[in-house]
């Protein structure tokens, strides 16, 4: 594997690591509510939802690592592909901007994994 697909495999765990900071523990607390533009109500009525939704995010950051630690590209691959699908889904029932911060991303490291495996 090319070091530059590594690289994008890790930042897109690190993201998702980071997603379920913000979801599990920062969600009512002010960079929380400005990261996904809430106001404390809304927050407080979300947060065990918003809880649940940063453990998916961790579970999908552990899968790419957990497929960087074997070295299994196929792993990764599946992980990126979720990545990816949620992404999307996100940017359609949310916000357009999850397309960039999430789908982007992993897309960039599936183009990196697939070139390095040619």
């Amino acid at each position: 594997m090319s070091g530059i697909a590594a690289a994008l495999v890790v930042l897109v765990a690190l993201l998702h690591l980071y997603f379920l900071v913000l979801e599990m523990f920062l969600w009512t607390r002010p960079l929380g509510l400005k990261v996904f533009r809430n106001t404390p109500e809304k927050a407080e009525l979300t947060r065990v939802l918003a809880a649940n939704q940063g453990l998916y995010n961790g579970f999908l950051a552990a899968g790419l690592l957990w497929g960087l630690a074997g070295d299994q590209r196929e792993v990764q691959l599946f992980f990126l592909g979720c990545v990816v699908v949620a992404g999307l889904y996100g940017a359609y029932s949310v916000s357009r901007r999850i397309l960039y911060v999430q789908a982007l991303p992993a897309l960039l490291a599936i183009a990196a994994l697939l070139a390095a495996g040619a």
